[in-house]
């Protein structure tokens, strides 16, 4: 392990890397790439061509631009990349639309010279997928041992609030919302997190990717608890959003809205990255859910109340 070089482009790679001590052997990351807070100072090896300022609205607009192209979303400093000479290689092919993927490396890797790094990509479609992830990459750094002790900590602590939970006298209908113009429904994990924070998550299904989502459909099913964490935005960033839902009739007339049961979450750094933080995302839904039981003080940094 002696001198070990750990490139990763995504972020929830570098979380997961992270949690099994190994943070230190890396040696570059994505430009999303922003915890633990220390590997901000790190070469910085990749770049959106999507301006990200703007609503989800506009922003789905110039992502389907660039894919009508035929081109990819995201750049990769190939020349960087080398110099940098890693070991190990982490990145993904879950989403070309999130984060850089084994197609955006095929330039680096084409032209390297020497011993190619060995090239680690993850696809996790549900919590499952996410636990063999950490195991391969433990596999792949030489840490097995350490990668199995984060994966049953966290495990032991999803159970603990799935088991809490479900002391709760009901399980609200919750409709979690991973994009906000156009409508989409989180899928993969998210419907396993709100079933383990105690409700009952309409629209998507766990392992399957997140589904477009009709207004009349939302309207009719009228969730008792709406999440909004739309995919790699912040509270602020979401909740600038809001008059998009609000300008849309259906939206005054949810119970959830006339309740006061609305919430946005920071998808950024926790639901949108399927590594160990799922679990603190989890808390959250928890802490929404059934604040009577559970109170890990997330609230005002990982989520708010809208209104």
């Amino acid at each position: 392990m002696s001198g070990l070089r750990i490139v990763s482009l995504l972020p929830s790679a570098t979380e997961i890397v992270a949690a099994m001590g190994m943070a230190d052997y890396l040696v570059g990351r994505s430009h999303q790439c922003d915890f633990p807070a220390r590997v901000q100072a790190l070469p910085v090896l990749s770049a959106t061509k999507v301006r990200l300022d703007g609503t989800s609205a506009d922003i789905d607009r110039r992502v389907s631009e660039i894919i009508a192209q035929g081109v990819s979303v995201y750049s990769v400093d190939a020349e960087r990349l080398r110099a940098l000479k890693p070991d190990v290689i982490v990145t993904q092919t879950q989403c070309a639309v999130c984060a850089v993927t084994p197609a955006d490396l095929e330039e680096a890797l084409c032209e390297w010279t020497g011993l190619a790094p060995k090239l680690v990509s993850l696809e996790p479609d549900d919590l499952a997928d996410v636990w063999a992830d950490m195991r391969r990459v433990g596999r792949a750094l030489g840490v097995e041992d350490a990668a199995h002790a984060a994966i049953v900590g966290l495990q032991a602590r999803l159970e603990r609030i799935r088991r809490i939970a479900s002391l709760a006298p009901h399980r609200p209908t919750v409709a979690a919302i991973e994009w906000i113009e156009p409508l989409m429904a989180g899928g993969n994990w998210m419907p396993e997190l709100i079933e383990a924070a105690g409700g009952e998550s309409l629209f998507a299904t766990a392992g399957q990717h997140s589904p477009w989502l009709d207004w009349s459909a939302l309207a009719a099913a009228d969730p008792e608890v709406i999440l909004l964490l739309p995919c790699g935005f912040t509270i602020a960033q979401s909740l600038a959003d809001v008059p998009l839902l609000a300008a849309r009739p259906e939206w005054a007339r949810l119970s959830a809205v006339r309740r006061g049961r609305v919430f946005v979450l920071d998808g950024h750094h926790y639901f949108n990255r399927p590594g160990p933080r799922l679990v603190e995302s989890a808390e959250m839904v928890a802490e929404i859910l059934n604040p009577d039981l559970f109170a890990f003080g997330h609230e005002g940094r990982g989520w708010v109340r809208l209104g």
